[in-house]
């Protein structure tokens, strides 16, 4: 059984873990060194988590252990749209991806966002990542080509559809 619950004080250190399980790897590529999440460009995700009002996260637990996360806040990243969208990430430990544990996170940030008053979520993602299909199927647009990857922008109203 999975639980899905916002992340505890405790817990706020194994952002970094969920930061380097989120660094999209292509097949046939070897991962980084996991020391790559200590650059700034990096850090700005996870560094003073939990300080800032914009600063929200949600978990998923399996058997009583945090196997992922989905988290936002305001700041200049990749995925930086202005001072009032939050950029959103996410990831799981390999072993939990492909069970639709991404996507029922993805969702209720989602509605907690909508619940917050925000207007839009944004991210940057790899085109050649899975994630990409999720992300379009909950309601994120292109909103900017760079090459590689893509500033994906989702609207939040009221009537917003539902991930499925």
């Amino acid at each position: 059984m999975t639980l899905f619950r916002d992340i505890r004080h405790d817990e706020i250190p194994l952002l970094n873990d969920f930061l380097y399980e989120a660094i999209f790897i292509p097949d046939g590529v070897s991962a980084p060194p996991k020391s790559i999440i200590e650059q700034d460009c990096l850090q700005v995700y996870v560094k003073d988590f939990g300080q800032q009002p914009d600063d929200h996260c949600l978990v998923a637990e399996c058997n009583g252990k945090v196997v992922g996360a989905v988290w936002v806040r305001v700041i200049d990243d990749y995925g930086h749209i202005n001072d009032e969208t939050p950029s959103l990430a996410i990831s799981l430990y390999k072993e939990y991806r492909n069970r639709g544990l991404g996507t029922e996170l993805l969702r209720r940030m989602l509605e907690i966002l909508r619940g917050k008053g925000y207007q839009q979520v944004s991210l940057s993602v790899q085109k050649a990542n899975y994630a990409l299909r999720m992300y379009r199927k909950a309601g994120f647009e292109t909103v900017a080509d760079r090459g590689d990857e893509v500033l994906m922008v989702c609207p939040i109203d009221k009537k917003q559809q539902h991930v499925s």
